[in-house]
């Protein structure tokens, strides 16, 4: 797809005073004038050997590119959903209880309302909003850049709160479900503390479903850092991505897209042995 956007990179990188024969000669030492299927053969076979390939660019290896920005990007996001299940959790929990059996039909609807609304707001105008209210018009936090632990603020709650509303929703749902079944009957008539029959019993069980959401929402959230980051002039690979699909630089592009992809499916994976460990019987046994 980047090969379809107009515009030469060897251009870009040698200047607009480089001689045609220099961007042509440029070209067929990169293998640019190959065509495209040669092209994607000879990243494959790179790819096998471990080589990203080179930044047409900064003439940088792509590994070493991806190396410094990665970090800035998983800070960002660990961050960001450590904060969205500090929000989601007690909130779904403290709503289930309130709307079960039928109760607060008004504080259903007004929870349920806020958090549809507030997770189908994207992350970037969340983003836009955080830096005008509090970096513009009050001046209290910076709105670019990662110095400073200041500036993880914004950024942070502009990923968070998306993801936070939608498990909320989902943690209210299954603990209400939850609060209907047998067992939390049997534990309310032993005379147990509520709070012992909420946290102890109806909790881990509400929380099975909303642990496989969550590795989706993280994984998401991964990707949804490259229009926070570029929001906020944030030094990590969604900034890196978008500036280098701007200059053609085709083995950056692919180098961090390929690393994305790859951090979605280690998310899966762990989701899938956490929550094996947490509900056995999600396990596939054969006898």
């Amino acid at each position: 797809m980047i090969h379809l956007i107009p515009g030469d990179p060897v251009r870009g990188a040698l200047g607009s005073t480089a001689t045609p024969e220099l961007v042509e000669a440029k070209r067929e030492s990169l293998g640019l004038n190959d065509p495209l299927w040669a092209q994607y053969a000879h990243y494959l076979k790179g790819l096998f050997s471990g080589d990203f390939g080179t930044s047409l660019i900064s003439q940088t290896a792509t590994s070493d590119v991806i190396a410094q920005r990665l970090p800035a990007t998983l800070a960002l996001a660990a961050l960001g959903f450590l904060l969205a299940i500090a929000v989601a959790v007690p909130l779904g929990v403290a709503a289930g209880v309130l709307t079960r059996r039928g109760h607060g039909r008004r504080t259903e609807l007004g929870f349920t309302t806020t958090s549809v609304v507030l997770g189908t707001i994207p992350d970037f105008m969340v983003g836009v909003a955080l830096v005008y209210v509090f970096g513009v018009r009050l001046d209290l936090l910076p709105v670019a850049g990662n110095d400073t632990a200041a500036a993880y603020v914004l950024p942070v709650i502009s990923l968070a709160i998306g993801p936070a509303a939608i498990l909320a929703r989902i943690i209210r749902i299954e603990m209400v479900t939850t609060l209907q079944a047998d067992f939390i009957r049997t534990a309310r008539a032993k005379r147990l503390p509520s709070s012992r029959v909420y946290l102890s019993h109806a909790l881990p069980n509400a929380l099975t479903a909303a642990l496989t959401l969550s590795g989706l929402l993280l994984g998401s959230m991964v990707a949804g850092t490259v229009l926070v980051e570029n929001v906020f002039a944030w030094p990590g690979l969604g900034s890196t991505i978008v500036s280098s699909i701007l200059n053609k630089d085709y083995p950056v592009v692919q180098g961090i897209i390929l690393m994305y992809g790859i951090g979605v499916l280690l998310i899966n994976t762990l989701v899938d042995i956490a929550l094996a460990l947490l509900d056995p019987r999600s396990l596939i046994r054969e006898d």
